[in-house]
This record gives C-alpha cells, structure tokens and sequence, in this order.
C-alpha cells in the first residue's frame, strides 16, 4: 500500500494480468451447467466498475430468461447469419458455413447490452462532441464484465450477427437504449489460448506496424 491507502502491484500481479488478457477468449462452446444468480450479480458489480464518460453509466443489462424471447433471438441470428453467409466466396465461404458463430443453443446465461442515451446521468459532461461515447462506455463494462468472468473460469461469447431493432422489439426495451452487444455466458468446454478464428485459418494475428502508428 502507498501512504494513501493505494494498492501497489508487484510483478507477480502484473504477469498475471497479462495471462488474463493472454486467456480471454471470445466462446463459443458452452457446458450447459449453470451459472448461479449470486455469480452473475458479481459480474455485473465488476462490470459496473468500468470507466464511463462523464461518469454516467449508461450501461443496461438485460438478462434475458424467456424461453420465447431467446427463440426469437435465435431467428434473428439464423437469419442474419444466413444473409451474411452470401457476402463471401469461395474458401471463405466454406470456412464461414463451419464456423460455430453463437452460443445460444448451449450458454446458461444470455446477457443483452444496452447503452441508454437518455440518461441524465453525468448531465452530459464529455459527450456533446463525441455522443458515440455513450456507446463507448457500454463497450468498456462489456470488457470489464469479460476479464472478470475469465477470472472466474466462465466464458463469454459475443454474438454481433444480430438485427439490433429486431433485438429490441424482441425484448421490449425503453425506446432511449441502443443496442450494442448480446452475449452468451457460461462454462466453457474448453480453455484455449488462441483464438479460434486464428486457429481456423480465418484471420492472422495483425501486425504491431499496422497497429501503432507515429505522427
């Protein structure tokens, strides 16, 4: 601890953060065992811990339970996919039509992501130039929400193949939410260090050069 009561992280911390950040990965198969209430509500308290602008929150979960309104998540899935199917050809096309791209058949949990752009929350410090950033803060306990459930030893698929105003419709939200992320949460069936699209053959790790650039 510092003289004001701040933690220090030594080393030891610092490399097991970073296998943290090595080991999240983006699930899609699930064990069906379940993941209890008293475990979700910490991940949504961890969540909540996130940065967000003008420290307004506008993050909303929605825990989505209804066996009618998961089906027709699952519809609007199937049918984006299928459409998105056609925009590749050829070995890509192939490679998508095997791919698993959601969890929503296996995962216990079904978490959808909102951002509330009616908030009055933060009286709109930080976001008259950049109101996107309201979306940016959602994103960022998402993130949150994903360290700490890989922590736990639960993974955390995220399923963006969606129509988002079907999603809405689907689950009665306020009219003020913008969508942003549906996610499937449970116990994955395997713990992998490389992602599987990598694994697959879809995509190569980006290279650092094309990443940081100087000005």
């Amino acid at each position: 601890m510092t003289k004001d009561g701040a933690p220090q992280f030594d080393a030891g911390f610092r490399d097991s953060l970073e296998q943290l950040f090595r080991w999240r990965r983006d699930v899609r198969h699930f064990r069906r065992d379940p993941v209890t209430p008293e475990i979700l509500a910490a991940l949504i308290h961890q969540a909540c811990l996130a940065p967000s602008v003008g420290f307004c929150q506008p993050w909303r979960f929605v825990s989505v339970e209804d066996p009618k309104r998961r089906a027709a998540i699952r519809s609007n899935f199937l049918s984006c996919n299928q459409a998105a199917l056609t925009d590749y050809e050829g070995a890509k096309a192939k490679l998508y039509a095997t791919l698993k791209l959601a969890g929503l058949d296996e995962a216990p949990v079904h978490l959808a992501v909102f951002a509330d752009e009616s908030t009055e929350a933060g009286a709109g410090l930080g976001r008259k130039t950049m109101p996107e950033t309201l979306a940016y803060s959602a994103v960022m306990a998402i993130h949150t929400l994903w360290l700490a459930a890989r922590a736990g030893g639960i993974g955390m698929g995220w399923v963006s193949i969606l129509d988002p105003e079907q999603v809405k419709s689907a689950l009665e939200v306020p009219e003020g939410w913008s969508f942003i992320a549906y996610l499937c949460v449970g116990f994955p069936e395997s713990d992998e260090i490389e992602p599987e699209l990598l694994r697959r053959g879809w995509q190569d790790v980006d290279e650092a050069a094309r990443i940081l650039h100087r000005r």
